[in-house]
């Protein structure tokens, strides 16, 4: 017997231009802001940074009806600066690790906060809190030549509205450059890559009804509406 599968491309629009990003993986970079550890309380903001992934298919766009998703009691935002990758890297240094960056998006790594705790006291893997249906918002790419010096742009968060996150991508411990360099020591890099880069102090959760919306510098805003758990098509 022979199965065939027909599994559409996972796609992201690219500011200025009618083609789209088609995305490859998923990366997250866990404990990136020192504010965010404190308040975390795990980790040493001396740490090397750490790597999870989350699937292609948990990308939402912009406007996009996000679940409550179920077995979870804790439903958090964490917004974050995207960098979108348009080149092959292996153990590429920190000083050439730009020249693989296509873009920059705002992205929303959304968490189920109480599955993700019981899984680190149990000492495995955060899959069933981070790597979940609709888990990763992500706004428009921004080509890099457009979007400006993300070091110096400022990352915002609301939820209805109300400012819940606010920082300085600076304030990252590691920097996109060290982030690409670290990860192509464990990974080859390649076109079509997400990199989420860590979400700073202030991370809270969420219910039906509620709107988030990132804003960073230079880039396209993100928003997304969490609704009832089977009022969404994903």
């Amino acid at each position: 017997m022979t199965l065939l599968f027909t599994q559409p491309t996972v796609s992201v629009p690219i500011v200025g231009s009618a083609e789209r990003f088609p995305v490859r993986r998923i990366y997250c970079v866990g404990r990136n802001y020192v504010a965010h550890v404190q308040e975390m309380q795990e980790g040493d903001e001396r740490d090397d940074p750490f790597f999870f992934q989350k699937p292609t298919d948990a990308v939402v766009a912009e406007g996009a009806r996000v679940p409550y998703p179920p077995r979870t009691a804790s439903f958090e935002f964490e917004g974050e600066l995207v960098v979108a990758v348009g080149a092959e890297g292996v153990d590429v240094p920190a000083e050439r690790a730009l020249d693989l960056v296509f873009g920059y998006a705002a992205g929303i790594d959304l968490t189920r906060r109480d599955r993700q705790r019981d899984c680190r006291e149990r000492q495995i893997s955060w899959e069933a809190g981070k790597a979940f249906d609709a888990s990763a918002p992500c706004g428009s790419i921004t080509p890099r030549e457009r979007a400006g010096d993300m070091a110096e742009a400022t990352l915002q968060l609301t939820v209805n509205h109300q400012v819940r996150q606010r920082t300085r991508i600076a304030l990252m411990i590691w920097d996109v450059a060290e982030i690409i360099s670290h990860l192509s020591a464990d990974y080859r890099l390649m076109p079509g890559d997400l990199i989420y880069t860590g979400t700073p102090a202030g991370v809270g959760a969420v219910v039906p009804g509620d709107e988030i919306r990132v804003d960073i510098d230079g880039l396209e805003p993100l928003s997304v509406t969490i609704v009832n758990h089977g009022e969404a098509e994903l």
